[in-house]
């Protein structure tokens, strides 16, 4: 059964915006009294039925709601260097969401090739995959900032911190390092790594130098494999 989106159904919308409206009477030709799955992107599904099948706005009744969110329990905060293809970043967006992460932050840094980014097709991207990936929960994309002023204003003092470097000299595994069911930030870099001082500044911070392997990993690469690895360790 396909999957709809209402933002706004904590507050009492009893109705599909138009796009979803126009796909759910146009598309899958549904009818008054089918029913349906709608998500708020907050982690909560519910079980709907359709009242009036306006293809511009259609009037919905909730049967039931149960919270599935797929990240019980744990909270990954992805914090990556935009790439200078803008469909890498696409690609991640989308390929996180499907696996599961709550929020992804774009940090400029000295290396960084892109340093302007728009997240509004982003945010639809992620959508998309939501929905196709049946999730429950939208993750929060940031506006882009420094490197410094990341540093300053987002991190979590209670999360677990790590940032990939690519350094014959860091041993360390991302997996052996992983405490199960706890908050996590993880700093990938742009194609050209952090900056020597970055790295001083993270680990400053409280972040830990961990590798994702034996292979030089794109940075979508390298974002991707490191989500995958903290949802695998909290299973």
């Amino acid at each position: 059964m396909a999957l709809f989106y209402q933002p706004g159904l904590r507050d009492g919308a009893l109705y599909l915006e138009p796009d979803e409206s126009k796909h759910c009477i146009k598309v899958l030709r549904k009818k008054a009294g089918d029913p349906i799955d709608i998500t708020d992107g907050l982690g909560t599904l519910y079980k709907a039925e359709i009242t009036e099948p306006n293809h511009k706005k259609v009037g919905i009744k909730i049967l039931s709601q149960e919270n599935i969110a797929f990240l019980n329990g744990f909270h990954i905060h992805l914090i990556v260097a935009p790439t200078k293809n803008l469909d890498r970043i696409e690609w991640l967006v989308e390929k996180a969401t499907e696996i599961g992460v709550h929020r992804i932050s774009f940090v400029i840094c000295k290396h960084s090739e892109r340093r302007i980014l728009k997240t509004d097709r982003l945010i639809k991207k992620a959508i998309s995959a939501m929905k196709q990936s049946k999730k429950a929960l939208l993750p929060q994309i940031d506006e882009a900032l420094s490197f410094k002023d990341w540093m300053t204003q987002e991190i979590d003092e209670n999360a677990q911190k790590f940032i990939a470097y690519v350094d014959s000299a860091n041993p360390n595994h991302l997996k052996d390092l992983i405490q199960p069911k706890q908050s996590y930030q993880m700093f990938i870099g742009p194609e050209g790594d952090f900056d020597p001082e970055e790295i001083t500044m993270a680990q400053a911070g409280g972040f830990q130098k961990v590798s994702l392997g034996p292979s030089v990993l794109r940075t979508e690469t390298a974002a991707l494999a490191a989500t995958l690895t903290l949802n695998l360790y909290n299973q």
